[in-house]
């Protein structure tokens, strides 16, 4: 892989560049699409493609439940089994160990989770993580890690942290020995203790990780604290190497977290939601079960060029929304996908002019 910074902003830390990798390269900063379970959730690999994303996400965890390794490997990788050109990357199962806490145990060998699906035993270590996504074909591919919760003690962050650092270095060595093009990122953890990110980049520093993810956040916490821990991971960090803040799409938290050196975004909340009537109008939400818009035959952004804005008002998806139609969703989905990554790339615009 290499990362090219083709321009910085002459007012912030912000800077525009180029992640080169075996499906395609990605001009960030860059908002990518979560699609958990091999699908961005309402929509088509085309719709996503035409709403601008250069990169998916996808999540380790659900797709080693299910549908296994095995399918899609013999799909010939993730790319070919859901139809999707451009790259993808996966996340590793360590978010999970954060939501579904009740059904999994952290041991020292990795995380033993008790399956959502039909209660079965599966065991993931930080080698069989690596392994997982080296058999998707994944672009870029995450450790396991341990997602610290908000609120959490300080002895509570730091085993989890323990832990993370050691399944780091077990994950990038067994990396190294694999024949692969897959990207392997290191995760920084260490809740909201700056000593703790501090351990922790260095340590990851140390390891030489060809990208670098701040973990840990949007987790329950204010936003302050959130921007806190943009500020100090992002400073943390190798200037020279991408920097991934994971689980963060809200326009505003985009704006500034871009501002402060932060190059690659994911999060559900665009199409979730969409899921629940609510469309972004600029960098605001707006819902549209409201009554104000039963005969609004406006779109729901006149300045949005999306497929949705192009073609249908804002009555007429109510309408379907009202009446349980599947293409509401789909049409706020694309909408709202379209309007982070137009925004993301505007800010890219903005920098190199």
């Amino acid at each position: 892989m290499t990362f090219k910074i083709i321009k910085k902003s002459m007012s912030s830390q912000a800077r525009a560049g180029i992640i080169e990798t075996p499906h395609g390269n990605i001009e960030t900063p860059v908002f990518m699409p979560v699609g958990t379970k091999a699908t961005v959730k309402a929509l088509s690999p085309q719709q996503i493609e035409e709403s601008g994303a250069s990169i998916i996400l996808s999540n380790t965890y659900h797709l080693a439940l299910r549908p296994g390794i095995e399918i899609i490997q013999s799909a010939g990788g993730l790319h070919q089994f859901m139809n999707w050109k451009k790259p993808i990357l996966t996340d590793s199962g360590g978010y999970q160990v954060f939501s579904l806490s009740k059904m999994r145990r952290i041991q020292e060998e990795g995380v033993l989770f008790q399956s959502h699906i039909d209660g079965s035993k599966c065991l993931f270590t930080p080698e069989s993580v690596v392994d997982l996504q080296i058999g998707f074909q994944s672009d870029i591919m995450m450790p396991l890690d341990i997602c610290s919760p908000y609120p959490c003690s300080k002895e509570d962050a730091s085993k989890d942290l323990d832990y993370t650092l050691n399944w780091a270095s077990r994950a990038k060595t067994h990396w190294e020995k694999q024949d692969t093009q897959s990207l392997l990122f290191g995760i920084q953890q260490g809740g909201v203790y700056p000593d703790l990110r501090e351990k922790s980049a260095k340590k990851l520093i140390e390891l030489d990780f060809p990208g670098y993810a701040i973990g840990g956040v949007s987790v329950g916490e204010p936003e302050t604290i959130m921007n806190r821990l943009t500020d100090w991971g992002c400073s943390l960090l190798p200037e020279n190497k991408p920097r991934y803040l994971m689980g963060v799409g809200l326009p505003n938290n985009l704006e500034y977290a871009i501002h402060k050196g932060i190059d690659m975004f994911d999060c559900v909340i665009p199409t979730r939601l969409a899921r629940h009537g609510q469309f972004f109008l600029g960098k605001e939400r707006h819902n549209i079960r409201n009554q104000i818009y039963s005969k609004d035959l406006t779109p729901l952004d006149p300045n949005c060029q999306c497929y949705s804005c192009l073609n249908f008002s804002r009555a007429y998806i109510r309408h379907l929304f009202m009446s349980k139609e599947i293409l509401a969703m789909t049409l706020m989905s694309m909408h709202n996908i379209y309007a982070l990554i137009n925004l993301v790339k505007t800010i890219r615009n903005d920098i190199l002019s």
